[in-house]
């Protein structure tokens, strides 16, 4: 065999294990904490927790995605990505289990882990995608977003028939997510032992691009991931909460959420194919952003129109996170500085993220009803249409 064709197929080999490593990935990215909404009732009635601490529960992975986001990188250039990717999900198996032990204080630890992991998961996946896969950002963005809304739809369809089973409960039906996180550490694996260990790339590559924590672009694409991730999360945390409110029973709303997470992975989908055919993002992101806006503002004034609502919401929101992290790599010039803009976007970003549900339940305990909370959070949809605009636009940081 000529050496240029060992090279080709090497290379082939490598890049069809990374890709089927980013949807290994991209299915434990939300399914263990997207599964807690559709249970929130019954976590919070055996636990005694308040709709503000049901909603800082909902909302912890959130914070640690926002504390330790900016770690990330760092952890990836010490150990490699690969290696850090692989720990990363050793730690989120752990979290899962610790999670659902029945012992003081073990939801709170366990689910702080969960936000670790997925944080550096979070962060460090764009950067494999800008690495490996360079000119087809958008498409594999896309395909993975899909695949952890499809991953996400499955555990909320399925969480609470689990939960109902005998000798079951919402710790089994959540703790059996960790299985997800092993099936992925152990087909990692052969990518992990193919990898030096080593970041590529050379010192000076690496350091010849801006910093984004001083540029304008980093700020408006960091303000634009964060009040999408509002958007997102607030429907994750309550919508199955605001149906139960209009008479929906707890299974139904679990299932309309999963709903919700299907139609996301149609749009995300769709998302991947045309960004690459647009000469921007501006226009995508805009009409994105319009839907969130419409779906909080329906929800508030007609919640009578609730699937409607759903499908809004989820063509927008499967929209907006392919946008948003697609950015974190078209706004870039390499990988390590791709790493350096996702962990300053999603620790900026998650933080306004993280306060979303907590400040949701803190104006229903206050009013005592949704509209408020559900108005309030569509008036904050509309600096996401003026974000969109701008950090949609052709430029690098």
């Amino acid at each position: 065999m000529p050496a240029g064709t060992g090279v080709a197929a090497g290379r082939s080999v490598r890049l069809g294990l990374a890709f089927v490593g980013v949807l290994l990935i991209a299915v434990n990215l939300r399914v263990s904490f997207v599964s807690v909404g559709p249970l929130l009732n019954d976590i919070s009635t055996d636990l005694g927790l308040s709709s503000a601490g049901a909603g800082l529960l909902t909302g912890l992975p959130l914070i640690a995605f926002a504390v330790f986001s900016p770690v990330a990188p760092v952890f990836a250039a010490r150990l490699g990505l690969d290696r850090a990717l692989w720990i990363s999900l050793l730690l989120l198996a752990a979290g899962i289990v610790l999670r659902s032990v029945p012992l003081t204080g073990s939801v709170w630890a366990g689910t702080g882990l969960i936000g670790v992991a997925i944080a550096f998961l979070n962060v460090l996946v764009p950067s494999l995608v800008k690495r490996d896969f360079p000119s087809r950002v958008s498409q594999v963005t896309g395909c993975y977003t899909a695949a952890q809304a499809a991953a996400a739809a499955l555990g909320a369809a399925l969480v609470v028939p689990i939960a109902q089973l005998p000798q079951a409960g919402w710790r089994v039906a959540l703790g059996l997510w960790a299985g997800l996180a092993l099936i992925a550490l152990g087909a990692l694996l052969p990518l992990l032992l193919r990898s030096n260990g080593q970041p590529q790339g050379s010192e000076e590559e690496r350091q010849a691009s801006l910093s984004p924590w001083k540029s304008v672009l980093g700020w408006q694409v960091t303000l634009f991931m964060g009040l999408q991730s509002v958007a997102f999360y607030v429907l994750m945390a309550w919508l199955p909460s605001i149906e139960q409110g209009q008479g929906v029973s707890e299974a139904a709303a679990g299932t309309h959420l999963s709903i919700f997470l299907l139609v996301s992975v149609v749009a995300s989908l769709a998302t991947g194919a045309l960004l690459h055919l647009l000469p921007d993002q501006r226009i995508i992101a805009l009409s994105g952003s319009v839907l969130v806006l419409l779906t909080y503002a329906g929800l508030a004034i007609a919640p009578g129109l609730m699937m409607v609502w759903v499908i809004t919401g989820a063509l927008g929101c499967g929209s907006l996170i392919v946008i948003a992290l697609s950015l974190f790599s078209l706004r870039t010039t390499h990988h390590s500085q791709a790493a350096a803009l996702s962990g300053m976007a999603q620790a900026v970003g998650y933080a306004l993220g993280a306060a979303g549900p907590v400040l949701f339940g803190v104006l229903r305990d206050w009013s005592g009803g949704w509209t408020l909370p559900l108005a309030v959070t569509a008036c904050s949809m509309v600096p996401l249409c003026v974000t969109a605009v701008l950090a949609g636009r052709n430029r690098f940081v």
